[in-house]
């Protein structure tokens, strides 16, 4: 374990001093980039916590991305080593724990109206409703396609896209094929507007399986039509989604989905305004109906709601109920600067999103059920040149039974974030946080230190506690567990090197409004990630 650490902290340190590799005389022999990422845990027992340490008492993912160019040719390679993965990512589930994989290779040929991609394939169609293939490390996520990809582009008035090819799966289930198009036509270019933008779009995707093990159709048809629309600071999204018959894995039936969506905004003076609505029944797609996981999926859903970097206002993230939902969020941002001093501003914030099931059949109690309600607002204030101060607070309703049953619990959650600058390079931030519920787990309190000599180097210490709570005959219920966690970082040109211990709670990791579970754990982490 040792000799694995020392050889990914050299090989980082090493390759920061590249820039690029440039091949033949002044780089026309093409030019090599790419990037290396390790993140490893050193895991440890602690008889505070329910989840023991895995038998290896230690995991590793690292991805090695290289790529090359040259004009308008381009091709790579990713290689992907799990040593073996790290506790609460699906791939270390199957198969053996110790796994070296080439998860993406490709090919491209560029040119100025056209493009051809062989290999694995990362795009979306639309919102993504109901076709986005992407990677996402810190959920484990690359739900790629092994294929074919053509573009084609006429000025711009219309672009076209086409695709195919099998999925990059988590399983041994690789019977399928998906693939599918994507048209967008500029109305506003072909009728000359001057002053906005106007498109008219739409995809299809097709999903081929050769199912045996379950009933189910073998071939599953997908559409969308979408509008868009921009001028003079106000913009207007909509999409509108049609599924054929899909294997429900939550209710064992086949049955017809759909989805629609629909966004407003406007910006201007200081104020800027969104608005969106989301409704959807039976969009959960995947890639293969053998398969499993998170990663087993043709669409994205992901959560429309406010994501917090803050620790206690993540706590409980929204789940999107893929079976049936209907619900939006609305987010207000004003901002007022003052005119004789550049370093003093005020930025305001409020944000408001709550989702419902979509039928009342989906409730044990005949009703419609709230799955999510979010009230937050905050204010940030930069005071002077020096000191920058933010408050928030959050009022979140969440449903543990996914509107099976009518049960919500309610948090509030206040966060007070305070920087001082002492000079162009050394700065001081500092949070505290408070959650105040008498439901679920309780009450919890957090805080954060943090200590920064830009550009180099980052030292911080935290700590989140539960309080617990006393029901109501005053007897104490909590975990009374604290999470700690210290830490450096050091950032040496394109490279850098993280380092933390502490104990970390069982919950869900979100990026993107995509979340995956972690299970609870104590150890060191050790993070580097370098570009060439």
């Amino acid at each position: 374990m040792k000799k694995l650490l020392c050889f990914i902290v050299a090989a980082a340190v090493t390759t920061c001093a590249w820039a690029q590799i440039n091949l033949g005389k002044d780089g026309k022999g093409g030019v090599i980039s790419g990037s290396v990422e390790s993140n490893n845990i050193v895991y440890f027992n602690d008889s505070a916590l329910s989840t023991p340490a895995p038998d290896t008492h230690f995991g590793s993912n690292d991805y090695i991305k290289v790529d090359y160019a040259i004009d308008r040719f381009s091709a790579g390679v990713q290689v992907e080593t799990y040593l073996p993965a790290l506790q609460g990512y699906e791939i270390g589930s199957y198969g053996d724990k110790f796994k070296v994989l080439i998860p993406m290779v490709y090919a491209q040929w560029q040119d100025k109206s056209y493009s051809v991609t062989i290999g694995n394939l990362y795009d979306q169609f639309g919102n993504g409703l109901i076709f986005r293939s992407f990677e996402d490390r810190q959920l484990g996520f690359n739900n790629s396609l092994l294929g074919l990809r053509a573009t084609y582009n006429l000025g711009n008035y219309f672009a076209i896209k086409a695709l195919y090819g099998r999925p990059r799966l988590y399983t041994n289930y690789q019977t399928g094929w998906a693939g599918g198009a994507d048209l967008s036509v500029s109305l506003g270019d072909i009728f000359g507007m001057s002053k906005g933008a106007l498109f008219v779009e739409g995809s299809y995707v097709n999903r081929y399986e050769n199912i045996s093990a379950v009933t189910a159709e073998n071939m599953l048809n997908m559409y969308s039509a979408r509008l868009n629309f921009d001028y003079a600071g106000f913009t207007f999204r909509s999409e509108y989604v049609g599924k054929g018959k899909d294997h429900s894995s939550a209710t064992g039936a086949n049955v017809n989905g759909w989805a629609g969506y629909g966004e407003i905004g406007w910006a201007g003076s200081g104020f800027s305004f969104t608005g969106s609505v989301r409704a959807l029944e039976a969009m959960a797609t995947p890639l293969t109906i053998g398969g499993a996981g998170t990663g087993n999926t043709l669409n994205y859903l992901p959560a429309m709601t406010r994501q917090y970097t803050y620790m206690l206002a993540n706590l409980n993230p929204y789940q999107v109920n893929a079976e049936g939902e209907i619900g939006g969020q609305a987010d207000f941002y004003y901002s007022y600067r003052s005119k004789s001093n550049r370093y003093r501003y005020w930025n305001f914030h409020l944000n408001y999103s709550t989702y419902y099931t979509l039928h009342k059949a989906q409730s044990k109690s005949g009703n419609r059920e709230r799955l999510w309600q979010d009230i937050n607002f905050d204010v940030t204030r930069q005071w002077s040149k020096r000191l920058k101060t933010t408050f928030l607070y959050s009022f979140q309703e969440w449903n543990p039974y996914h509107g099976a049953h009518h049960r919500t619990y309610v948090s509030n959650i206040f966060v007070a974030d305070v920087q001082y600058k002492f000079n162009r390079k050394h700065s001081l931030r500092a949070e505290a946080q408070y959650l105040l519920s008498g439901e679920y787990e309780g009450d919890w309190v957090a805080g954060l230190v943090e200590y920064s000599f830009a550009p180099m180097w980052s030292f911080y210490i935290s700590d989140m506690y539960n309080i617990g709570r006393t029901d109501k005959y005053g007897v104490y219920k909590g975990t009374e567990k604290n999470y700690y966690s210290v830490g450096a970082s050091c950032t040496i040109k394109r490279t850098r090197i993280q380092l933390s211990y502490g104990r970390n709670r069982a919950g869900y990791i979100c990026s993107g409004g995509v979340c995956r579970y972690s299970p609870e754990y104590n150890g060191i982490n050790i993070a580097v990630t370098t570009s060439f």
